[in-house]
């Protein structure tokens, strides 16, 4: 059984990735700060007699059914009426971006040069997009196996597929970014 220390920590140490990969699923900053602290409040209220190494895949797994179900709400809705708010743009004011918390491997902010900081940024900026860009599985697949570190067999448990589903969305996934990157003149 995990501490509420142990839960705490580990909520803690998801949040900010959690709340990307929503962005990035749903596009929409408010529903997916709405859909990670449901998932939150969900793994906390029902799983928190798991043990702690359970809980990575417990909540990766809440995450993505919560995400399912607002898909299924926003479909219900869209079918009912259409809001006038649908057509209006996001604004960027106040946008997390992890990819732009980098630090270096001593643990101290990086610093960097001015045109290096930009440079840096427009590249981010632009995989980012990529990333957004890729189908649902791959782009889930992908943040799961790179991003989250997880491996496929955690992966393939996570997303309620086979580990050859995942190693083919994985690799589909990787090989479309290093296409749409290469394309704009960026080699990694």
């Amino acid at each position: 059984m995990a501490t509420d220390k142990e839960l705490t920590d580990f909520l803690r140490s998801v949040e900010k990735r959690a709340f990307k990969r929503a962005v990035y699923a749903v596009r929409d900053d408010d529903a997916a700060l709405d859909i990670v602290q449901d998932s939150m409040i969900r793994l906390a209220e029902k799983y928190n007699d798991r043990p702690a190494a359970e809980l990575p895949l417990l909540f990766q797994r809440i995450l993505s059914n919560a995400t399912m179900d607002w898909f299924r709400r926003q479909k219900v809705r869209n079918g009912v009426l259409k809001n006038f708010s649908d057509f209006e743009g996001h604004g960027e004011d106040g946008d997390f971006d992890i990819l732009e918390t980098l630090e270096s491997q001593d643990g101290s902010v990086a610093s960097e040069s001015a045109a290096d900081l930009v440079s840096r940024s427009q590249i981010l900026l632009v995989i980012d997009t990529e990333v957004a860009q890729l189908p649902a599985r791959q782009r889930e697949a992908f943040l799961l196996r790179y991003w989250e570190e997880f491996d496929v067999a955690e992966t393939a448990a996570a997303m309620g597929c086979s580990e050859g589903s995942v190693k083919t969305h994985c690799s589909r996934a990787v090989h479309a970014l290093a296409k749409a990157l290469k394309t704009k003149g960026i080699s990694l």
